[in-house]
Order: C-alpha cells, then sequence, then structure tokens
C-alpha cells in the first residue's frame, strides 16, 4: 500500500503525517457531515504508476488546501487528522483609529497562520532532464 507524507506547517512549527489513502477516504466521509467538501481523488486506481500515483497525491493536497481555504474555522477532525492540536484564533479585525497605547501587547500581535503547502520551492524551475 502506499503512503502519503504530509507536511503540516503551523506558527512557524513544521511536523509530519504520513496517511494512507484509506484515512483520507474516511477523513471525507466525516468531513461531509460537517461542511461542504471539495472533490477528493477516486478510490479506484487501475494502475499503479508513477504518473498515476501523483495524480493522486497532487489531488489529495489540492482537497487539503481547499478544505483550509473554504473554512474559516477547520473542524476537530480535520485538526485531528493532520495531528493539530491548538489553533490559536485569528485576531479580530479592528477599526481604523483603535490603535492606541493601552492596548496589551499580545493582542495587537498579528499570528500568521500559512495556508499553502508547496513540496518544492516554487520560485525555482524544475531541472531539465
Amino acid at each position: 500500500f502506499q503512503v502519503f507524507k504530509v507536511e503540516v506547517l503551523m506558527n512557524g512549527r513544521k511536523h509530519f503525517v504520513e496517511k494512507r489513502y484509506s484515512e483520507f477516504h474516511a477523513l471525507h466521509k466525516k468531513l461531509k457531515k460537517f461542511i461542504r467538501t471539495p472533490e477528493i481523488p477516486s478510490k479506484h486506481v487501475r494502475n499503479w504508476v508513477p504518473k498515476v500515483l501523483e495524480q493522486r497525491r497532487q489531488g489529495l493536497e489540492l482537497y487539503l488546501q481547499t478544505v483550509i481555504l473554504e473554512n474559516e474555522e477547520l473542524p476537530k477532525i480535520f485538526l485531528d487528522f493532520l495531528n493539530v492540536r491548538h489553533v490559536p484564533p485569528l485576531p479580530k479585525a479592528e477599526s481604523c483609529g483603535s490603535f492606541d497605547e493601552t492596548e496589551s501587547e499580545e493582542s495587537s500581535k498579528l499570528s500568521h497562520q500559512p495556508v499553502l503547502l508547496f513540496l518544492r520551492d516554487p520560485y525555482v524551475l524544475p531541472k531539465a532532464n
């Protein structure tokens, strides 16, 4: 069987989770009950050639990214799947002119939450064969 290694970057920390396709499929079935889910790559693969496997990998990557992009609040089952224990709440948008000196240092710090995953540097062209 094939295992997909998922790179998770959260608050500057990186970790990896390894998941089989069946685990993605089980996640998809659970998520459908709570959110509108994107298409998941087909469960059935006719042949296990590298090109087909790469298409499946890209499809699963797109699936995860779409769930993240389209949901302000991610369901707990999704976070558990990615082995993310705690998601800090995003600071509420503040109206202009509310940046006064009395604001606590903590609440004025922005938290950055990267959403897209690149397995290679997107700005470097692949080497020609």
